[in-house]
């Protein structure tokens, strides 16, 4: 389940950079209401679900590299800039590196539930 969810969460920063890029060059503007929200909200819930399941895997599995802290720290990371990239004036340089960490917070535990598997 933690191995599906965070698969998920990684193809959200992906889904979040090309939407970011397609709104860019469409110039396109979403209603925050009807479109931004709904959308937020549904991913802050899977977030909150990811950020239960992999402290409780940490707690348990005690891997080498990931730290509760960096799955706060990324779920912080991902509720802000999937609002963002609904829009066309954030930052691409700032949008692009908080992906990058996100996405990077994501291997990262696959890599570990990997591990665990493995042994």
């Amino acid at each position: 389940m933690l191995q599906q969810l965070t698969t998920q969460i990684y193809e959200e920063c992906e889904l979040s950079w090309m939407r970011f890029m397609q709104f860019r060059d469409d110039a396109y503007e979403p209603d925050f209401f009807n479109e931004v929200k709904p959308y937020a909200d549904r991913i802050h819930n899977m977030l909150l679900d990811w950020q239960q399941q992999a402290e409780q895997f940490i707690v348990l599995a005690r891997p080498k590299y990931v730290h509760a802290i960096q799955i706060a720290n990324a779920v912080e990371q991902i509720d802000q800039f999937v609002v963002q990239s609904f829009y066309i004036k954030t930052s691409k340089k700032r949008l692009y590196q908080s992906i990058q960490a996100a996405k990077y917070t994501c291997e990262t535990l696959l890599s570990a539930l990997r591990d665990v598997a493995d042994e």
